[in-house]
């Protein structure tokens, strides 16, 4: 794939059948779209995770479509290269497919996204029918995702054995999904088994970001889980391609002592200049 060209669905599909691996990152903001962009990732997703990430919502499922719709727009003023999706929080799609359609129209028309994400797709195929019919790409979402979560027992208790026991049931809705027109998957906690036996039997491209692995078509995972940009990376023990958290306490404790000693600040005004 040429890395100037901008990402579409038939490139992340012609993606897997070369066997390339898609990259996929989380992102709420701007700046880190631009940042995200500028590495070469091929899909930035605005996920509904921003309610708990960045405004400290107790769940995904409090998000709205106001929320989602102001967060998409400032991502897709980041992005020019990567294909934009965003998800479609808690309550479009459980209003049935005119509902969906209606959401996901804001949401391209206003919030400039590519495609849209549906958590808990497979309970709802005909509302990704009838969003694709629309003209808009769907990226469906299942197997344990926050939105199913309480019917496995909660995403605490989700993990490979869960997802190789219901293998057979996440194949069938992986080909209910493809049937229904979805352009991309999302397998939620697949596991090395369940996951490699889904990804084989469609020919849409199988991601994955909590509890996926090398045996998926790609990878997302949330930039502020990737970076350590989360105040609860300054105490865990998490591996982590870096560790945001520890950088910005360590920076703005120094700013505050400049401060406070009467120095003047980096990145400040120079001294002798008004």
């Amino acid at each position: 794939m040429n890395p100037a060209q901008p990402v579409t669905v038939a490139s992340l599909q012609q993606m897997k059948r070369d066997g390339t691996k898609i990259v996929g990152v989380v992102v709420y903001d701007r700046q880190m779209a631009q940042v995200v962009d500028r590495a070469g990732v091929d899909i930035v997703s605005v996920g509904d995770s921003v309610g708990v990430n960045m405004w400290g919502q107790e769940s995904d499922l409090d998000v709205t479509l106001d929320q989602m719709l102001l967060t998409c727009t400032a991502v897709r003023r980041g992005v020019q290269r990567a294909l934009v999706s965003c998800d479609v929080p808690y309550g479009p799609l459980q209003g049935g497919p005119r509902a969906a359609v209606q959401a996901a129209t804001l949401l391209v028309k206003q919030g400039g996204a590519d495609m849209l994400k549906l958590d808990a797709a497979a309970d709802f195929p005909d509302a990704v029918r009838a969003i694709v019919q629309s003209g808009i790409p769907v990226w469906a979402q299942f197997g344990i995702t926050p939105h199913t979560a309480a019917r496995y027992g909660g995403m605490s208790k989700a993990g490979p054995e869960l997802s190789a026991e219901l293998k057979d049931r996440f194949i069938e809705e992986a080909k209910l999904l493809e049937e229904a027109g979805a352009a991309l998957l999302d397998f939620t906690n697949s596991g090395p088994v369940a996951g490699p036996a889904v990804t084989q039997a469609v020919a849409i491209p199988v991601i994955g970001g909590l509890g996926g692995g090398p045996w998926l078509d790609g990878r997302i995972r949330a930039l502020v889980a990737a970076i350590g940009y989360t105040a609860a990376a300054l105490d865990d023990t998490v591996e982590r391609y870096a560790n945001v958290a520890r950088i910005t306490l360590d920076a703005m404790t120094t700013f505050a002592e400049d401060v406070r000693a009467g120095r003047q600040i980096r990145g400040g005004i120079p001294s002798g200049r008004t």
